[in-house]
């Protein structure tokens, strides 16, 4: 999946939790919405700058829904519950195994949460 097809994926399904994501769907998402975090965290908002507040909570409420949405369906790709997100709550150990799920190969053919996404569409010839 490329970097442009990964975004599209993740706002297409804006607040889809079900299905899977590939490592590269879920990967880019990251990798394109961090920087503007860091951007967006460098300057300390204050009471007084309400623009750069707005700005912060139209951020965040954009992004939210999507960045957990691709969480759970990453975690559905390697086979675990989407509750299992929530693990990343838990201080060091959850954030390290959270990461670890995440960076994992994701379960090859369908699982319990739908058909692989890196499998190749069927070609829609039928025998006979």
């Amino acid at each position: 999946m490329t970097f442009t097809t990964a975004i599209r994926t993740c706002y297409a399904k804006y607040g889809d939790f079900n299905g899977r994501a590939c490592r590269s769907e879920f990967w880019y998402f990251i990798l394109a919405t961090t920087p503007l975090f860091a951007v967006l965290s460098m300057k300390e908002p204050s009471p007084d700058d309400l623009i750069h507040l707005a700005l912060n909570l139209v951020v965040a409420l954009a992004l939210a829904l999507p960045s957990i949405a691709v969480s759970v369906r990453r975690m559905h790709d390697t086979d675990l519950s989407g509750w299992w997100v929530l693990a990343f709550m838990v201080p060091l150990v959850g954030s390290v195994l959270t990461v670890l799920w995440f960076s994992r190969r994701g379960t090859d053919g369908p699982n319990r949460f739908g058909e692989d996404p890196l499998a190749p569409p069927p070609s829609g010839l039928a025998d006979g």
